[in-house]
């Protein structure tokens, strides 16, 4: 899950400034982590607390989105989002952007059959991303997951993803040079599948995915999940440094999923 963290906090300096080259600094000066780590660790500790919750799974993804974001407010959200978990009534949301899609490395994880993912997808997505083509988009990340953790190679990860969703996965070469930035989950998935496809290790992936340019911090986010699940291993120099920037709570949290899911799953 890691990953995922990793390729948010190297793409949040590059939404805003593109690049369209697999050059560049992995980490300046400005890297921080956004929303996107600060949710995909919501989910997490959701998920770490599950045994001890007896609410509806879809209102605790809920709470748990809230509470984070009150921890978080300007961790980069949108303005959607924010009203959203600011409102003291809990209201279903129909957002058709990556959001949903961006924070499900966790759920990737942390369970054992494509049906068990995708109803914990949907729970995740119930109240925000109350939309099929967000949670789709969802489905797939989790399950490209799922897929890499257990050993599918990428061929039978592509075969999977274009025979069951609406997606045709693009060489990156040639949307390149036109890719811009848009939120929509499916203009931004399929890309960022590609990035980890087209790649030939965890730092490769990221490199692809900011290449594109786009929505960079999500498309990293997504690809960087995936290629951890892949390749089982992130360079120590990038993994401390992105830990380095990431506060006591988030990285506590994330040290003990992967401790409980991460590390367990991958050793089967």
């Amino acid at each position: 899950m890691i990953g995922a963290i990793i390729g948010d906090i190297i793409g949040s300096t590059y939404e805003c400034h593109n690049v369209k080259t697999k050059h560049f600094e992995l980490f300046p000066k400005e890297s921080h982590f956004t929303d996107d780590t600060v949710l995909s660790v919501a989910v997490a500790d959701a998920l770490l607390h599950r045994a001890e919750s007896r609410i509806d799974p879809r209102k605790a993804y809920a709470m748990w989105y809230k509470q984070y974001y009150k921890r978080y407010p300007h961790a980069g959200f949108g303005q959607m989002f924010s009203q959203w978990a600011v409102a003291e009534t809990l209201t279903i949301q129909r957002s058709f952007g990556n959001g949903g899609a961006m924070r499900v490395s966790a759920i990737g994880y942390a369970f054992d059959s494509v049906q068990e993912i995708k109803k914990e997808v949907l729970y995740s997505c119930y109240y925000t991303h109350h939309n099929k083509e967000a949670r789709l988009g969802a489905e797939a990340v989790a399950i490209c997951i799922y897929f890499a953790r257990m050993g599918a190679s990428k061929n039978e990860i592509r075969s999977y993803i274009e025979k069951n969703y609406p997606y045709k996965l693009p060489k990156l070469d040639m949307i390149r040079e036109n890719y811009v930035f848009d939120s929509r989950t499916s203009y931004s998935i399929p890309p960022a599948i590609s990035a980890f496809l087209e790649s030939e290790s965890y730092e490769d992936a990221i490199r692809n995915a900011i290449s594109i340019g786009g929505d960079s911090d999500t498309i990293a986010c997504i690809a960087g999940g995936i290629a951890q699940a892949f390749y089982h291993e992130i360079p120590v120099k990038i993994q401390d440094r992105a830990l380095s920037l990431l506060n006591s709570g988030l990285k506590d949290t994330l040290r003990l999923f992967e401790q409980q899911f991460v590390f367990y799953k991958t050793l089967q």
